[in-house]
């Protein structure tokens, strides 16, 4: 588990091909005498474990599925990554809850200055619209920030000056594709939702779970409960308030 605040900007040292997957080095200014093997590191966001680490720098196998699904796959060495270690329990929660777990790659499809600040504003895929809202969390390549505005499966943001300081976001041209994960308490609370109106078989995913996979017969009740049921009875009894 991650918070969303990098704390170093690392580069890419080696790829080495691995039978579909890559073992990635990369140099970090972390202190390396901290880390350990088996550790998590949160490269651009996405969850990964060292298997070997050196002075300066440290390796972490990508596997097919990451490289496929998130912009890991178009690094070369290099490259700059935001890195950020694992939280403890003794870690600042300075942004928010980031599992490491990409749900998709957006997309910049405008950025202009805004004062001292970055406006940019962002495409993501269909699917993760019902997570998305307006000055809710939203992780960036493993940067935590909030959503100013949402329009269809847009969204808009600002990047404040030390932001830009400390990220690589104030590099990001448009066309650029940004590995994208939603707030979990939205994907907790829509798996709840569903099975408190439905029940469950064990084997459903969340993308399963959505109102267009339920059966058409139920189709309208699942979108009645999808509103109706969230009220601060069901906020109270489920830990929310």
């Amino acid at each position: 588990m991650f918070t969303g605040i990098v704390q170093t900007i690392g580069q890419i040292k080696q790829l080495k091909p691995q039978r579909g997957d890559i073992q990635a080095f990369i140099t970090t200014s972390f202190m390396m005498q901290d880390i350990n093997l088996g550790d998590s590191i949160a490269v651009n966001g996405v969850c990964l474990t060292v298997t070997a680490k050196h002075e300066h720098s440290f390796a972490a196998d990508i596997s097919r599925e990451s490289l496929s699904v998130t912009n890991l796959g178009s690094l070369i060495p290099g490259s700059k990554v935001h890195l950020e270690r694992a939280l403890t329990l003794q870690t600042p929660l300075g942004g928010h809850l980031v599992s490491g777990h990409v749900d998709g790659l957006g997309k910049v499809v405008e950025r202009r200055p805004d004062g001292r600040s970055l406006w940019l504003r962002l495409a993501f895929p269909q699917e993760l619209a019902r997570y998305i809202a307006p000055k809710g969390s939203i992780s960036l390549d493993g940067v935590s920030l909030t959503v100013n505005k949402v329009i269809n499966t847009q969204l808009e943001l600002n990047i404040v000056p030390h932001t830009l300081q400390e990220t690589l976001l104030g590099e990001y041209r448009e066309g650029y594709k940004i590995n994208l994960e939603v707030d979990i308490i939205a994907r907790y609370l829509e798996r709840m939702l569903y099975v408190e109106k439905f029940g469950t078989d064990g084997n459903l995913g969340l993308e399963q779970a959505s109102v267009s996979n339920i059966p058409s017969s139920t189709a309208s009740t699942a979108s009645t409960a999808s509103t109706a049921s969230i009220s601060e009875t069901f906020l109270m009894k489920h830990g929310f308030m």
